[in-house]
């Protein structure tokens, strides 16, 4: 399905997906995109990142303590939430939560999407905690798709040219364990799709892809201002189409 909509003679290839991996038209400096990392030194990513912090986008300093054993049982634990009737739950990692839930915003059959964080050890985090490196939680989008009209093939294709799977920990600018690759299956039959899915890319590659596979765990949606951000307009104003079958370029930060 996803393949007869995106080869209208009216729209392009899906390689324009991949375009968050070129540099914004507006310059920044690198570290503009990134959240903290350990290869930049604290005092100066912190001075650099305060005014960030107001609008969303600070960071907690990696010396705080590990989260509790009883924290981390709940976040651990399965994903609880019930999708509507009729309806399924699939859950990916693929870099910036930003472009991926556009991307799949745009997939017919596809009847709500959601970014959030899951499988990390804290429970309750907020974007400040996952970018402190210390949580192992992933940037992930969580989609509601009727099976009628949209095979979970579909989205995984939708997954595989959305990113790099070969980068381990890393998409583009943004580096960290929240930005892995990752499919998270609901069920045994999603997990033996994924699983195939990704031997049958690989063989595509000359590089190893690095995309984990594991159970949905506990999905802790983010804060309201991530949700749609790039259909609101991001971060520059730019409103971009999540009509179904688009296939504009996305321009992962707006």
């Amino acid at each position: 399905m996803f393949n007869s909509f995106a080869s209208s003679s009216t729209r392009t290839s899906a390689a324009p997906l991949l375009c968050c991996f070129s540099k914004p038209s507006i310059s920044f400096p690198r570290k503009f995109f990134l959240c903290p990392s350990k290869n930049l030194k604290p005092s100066s990513l912190f001075a650099s990142m305060s005014w960030l912090g107001k609008l969303g986008f600070g960071a907690r300093s990696p010396s705080e303590p590990s989260v509790d054993p009883h924290s981390a049982a709940i976040a651990q634990g399965p994903d609880d939430d019930i999708p509507a009737p009729g309806q399924q739950f699939a859950q990916f990692g693929a870099g910036c939560f930003w472009g991926v839930e556009l991307a799949f915003q745009r997939v017919p059959g596809v009847t709500k999407t959601e970014v959030g964080y899951s499988q990390g050890f804290l429970h309750n985090p907020t974007y400040n905690d996952i970018c402190s490196g210390t949580t192992n939680h992933s940037e992930v989008v969580r989609v509601q798709y009727d099976p009628k009209e949209c095979d979970y093939e579909t989205l995984l294709e939708v997954f595989w040219a959305r990113h790099d799977p070969t980068t381990l920990n890393r998409q583009g600018n943004d580096v960290g364990t929240q930005y892995r690759s990752g499919i998270y299956f609901y069920t045994p039959e999603q997990e033996k799709l994924a699983r195939e899915s990704l031997e049958e890319h690989q063989k595509k590659l000359n590089r190893k892809i690095v995309s984990e596979i594991l159970p949905a765990k506990k999905f802790y949606r983010a804060e309201e201002y991530h949700q749609q951000y790039l259909a609101k307009g991001g971060r520059f104003g730019f409103q971009q189409s999540a009509e179904k079958g688009c296939n504009d370029p996305i321009r992962c930060y707006g």
